[in-house]
């Protein structure tokens, strides 16, 4: 389960934060997980929350948005959602696509308490 190591990663993240900004705790860390990011939402959520207690994460909310794939379609150059990598072009059927969208893992956003 790579999701622990990447809470560890954000985790740290954070706390650097903390460091140099002067807050001492977060209330609701706000990120975004891409669907084609290869990230398993439920798990970083419970690995996060695994990490939490002792750190300025205690007791934070966390709020993860997943945002749908996109992929640029060589054969019909179009922009295309997609479900997952691998999938075909919706519009024309090859399996021709560059993902471009929805592969990012990053925090957008903190709330956080002095």
């Amino acid at each position: 389960m790579h999701e622990a190591s990447l809470a560890g990663g954000i985790l740290k993240l954070v706390e650097d934060a903390a460091q140099r900004e002067g807050f001492r705790r977060v209330t609701v860390l706000r990120m975004e997980a891409g669907r084609l990011a290869g990230v398993e939402v439920r798990a970083l959520q419970f690995a996060l929350e695994s990490l939490a207690p002792g750190t300025c994460l205690q007791d934070a909310q966390f709020e993860i948005e997943e945002p749908i794939g996109q992929a640029w379609c060589l054969h019909c150059s179009q922009t295309v959602e997609i479900a997952q990598r691998g999938d075909a072009c919706p519009v024309c059927g090859s399996y021709q696509v560059q993902p471009t969208g929805g592969t990012e893992l990053r925090v957008l956003d903190m709330l956080v308490d002095d």
